[in-house]
């Protein structure tokens, strides 16, 4: 008997042939170590492809006892929630199933949200229940972890004898099918998709919670362009042990670390192994080791050398290779330690290659209040602000004296005469984010509110946030010493 731990809301377990070179077919993995490390049996399943565009790779895991009499794929007894209440939730289609139950398009009846529910069959919820106690603990440490590149985990519960965890609902398709679809991300694309998936990793690394299944299936790409990790819902804390039964380990083949596999043992740093493989795949649309065998991947990521990205694509610039190459190391020291280190890492090659235009353009391309020119080396954004004001800001890029490259944000407030100095550092004294300065502007000074990022780690969202507050301080600073709105 070998006992399952997948990693989708469904899957369909049937006969595996040999792995090809193309093994991003391939999904979770659980390998089975009978004896010697070189002796390694793996079973694998296959993940059903739906017709539904926005569902087609949002798979939460399962835990599956690999035994033919207790795959019950066909209970009639789930088909029957279809139309009818469950707990607090209409269940209005079937999305997909697997060993443990059946994930359904459902509706929170009280708030009226769209959601993806996740129950539990009865023959699942009796023969397996241990599992799913660990299911609904692990479920619960992971509703905590409410950020914005993270699938939410809203809720965990009983009902009738049978287990659900409830998720947010994502309208759009994973990264491994937009790549099976349209090849390798161009390089500033899969920078910032890593980028934002690093957030969230980090995110979670900082809350107590290792993924253990990165990779670009469990990556979804929103309508709006908007990256998030899913597959939260059953991550574990870094605290705990997998508790498995001996030789056998969790994870997706590809993307399981070489001290994971020799150890069976998640940590920090696999997950950060787990998000380099993935950034590979999206520069190449390869992976960096394949084989004819299951057995012939597994000795490959332990003693081979991954195939040479920039062999593979010569446009990508020597630091991406290098960063990637660090993020992958079969040596766990020689990796980013956690989720933070690897996010700076990405933002900071991110921030190096990205032009102001493209920060701005994913920072605020939705905000409607928020309109922007570019004039010669500057930018000039025009925000609308309530009662009718509003306050101009400026971005540019400014060199520090340690030829650190900035991201300035700022606002004139007005000018600055002597009579308002005392009322000024009052106000600059008060002031939370930023920080008011006299700029000479046109041969005048003036008082500036002032805030700067460095470029390299410079995050979409904190430039969003910060020209809205540079522009509110802005304008009140103003209003306050001239009572007027000239800026």
């Amino acid at each position: 008997m070998i006992n399952l731990r997948l990693f989708h809301y469904w899957s369909i377990m049937e006969p595996l042939p040999s792995i090809q070179e193309n093994s991003s077919d391939m999904e979770s993995t659980i390998i089975q170590n009978d004896s010697m490390p070189d002796q390694l049996q793996m079973t694998m399943d296959r993940s059903q492809e739906l017709e539904a565009p926005f569902w087609d790779s949002h798979r939460p895991s399962d835990h599956v006892n690999l035994q033919p009499a207790e795959l019950h794929h066909d209970d009639d007894a789930c088909d029957q929630v279809i139309g009818r209440r469950f707990s607090r939730y209409r269940c209005d289609a079937l999305l997909g199933h697997g060993g443990m139950g059946r994930v359904y398009l459902a509706h929170h009846s009280q708030l009226g949200r769209p959601c993806a529910l996740k129950i539990s069959s009865p023959s699942a919820s009796q023969s397996l229940h241990p599992n799913w106690l660990a299911t609904l603990q692990e479920g619960r440490s992971a509703a905590k972890l409410i950020h914005p590149h993270i699938v939410t985990v809203h809720a965990v519960g009983q009902e009738a004898g049978r287990y659900y965890i409830e998720m947010e609902l994502v309208s759009g398709g994973s990264l491994r099918n937009y790549i099976k679809q349209q090849g390798a991300i161009p390089i500033l694309k899969a920078l910032q998709w890593i980028s934002s998936i690093g957030s969230g990793v980090d995110f979670a690394h900082r809350h107590g919670i290792l993924h253990r299944d990165i990779k670009p299936d469990n990556i979804l790409v929103c309508s709006r362009g908007q990256a998030k990790l899913a597959d939260f819902g059953l991550a574990r804390r870094n605290d705990l042990p997998d508790n498995l039964p001996q030789g056998q380990i969790i994870g997706t083949l590809p993307y399981l670390a070489p001290e994971v596999l020799q150890t069976g043992e998640h940590t920090t740093s696999s997950d950060v192994y787990a998000l380099g493989i993935s950034l590979y795949y999206l520069l190449t649309g390869k992976l960096p080791y394949n084989g004819r065998s299951r057995s012939e991947i597994v000795h490959r990521i332990l003693m081979a050398k991954p195939h040479d990205l920039r062999r593979l694509q010569p446009e990508i610039p020597l630091n991406v290779a290098e960063c990637v190459t660090s993020m992958m190391s079969k040596d766990s020291l020689s990796r980013p330690t956690n989720g933070t280190a690897a996010w700076h890492l990405v933002s900071s090659i991110l921030g190096q290659m990205r032009d102001v235009d493209s920060i701005l353009t994913e920072a605020l391309g939705h905000d409607s209040s928020v309109s922007w020119i570019r004039c010669d080396d500057k930018y000039r954004l025009m925000v609308q602000l309530p009662d009718g004001r509003k306050q101009r800001v400026f971005v540019e890029s400014s060199d520090h004296r340690n030829d650190e490259k900035l991201l300035l944000i700022y606002s004139i407030c007005c000018p600055a005469t002597a009579s308002y100095y005392e009322t000024a550092l009052r106000l600059n004294s008060d002031l939370s984010h930023g920080g008011l300065a006299i700029r000479e502007i046109d041969g005048v000074s003036h008082f500036v509110m002032v805030d700067t990022y460095p470029r390299g780690t410079v995050d979409p969202e904190e430039v969003r946030k910060s020209v809205r507050v540079v522009a509110e301080t802005a304008d009140s600073i103003e209003k306050q010493l001239t009572n007027a709105d000239q800026n």
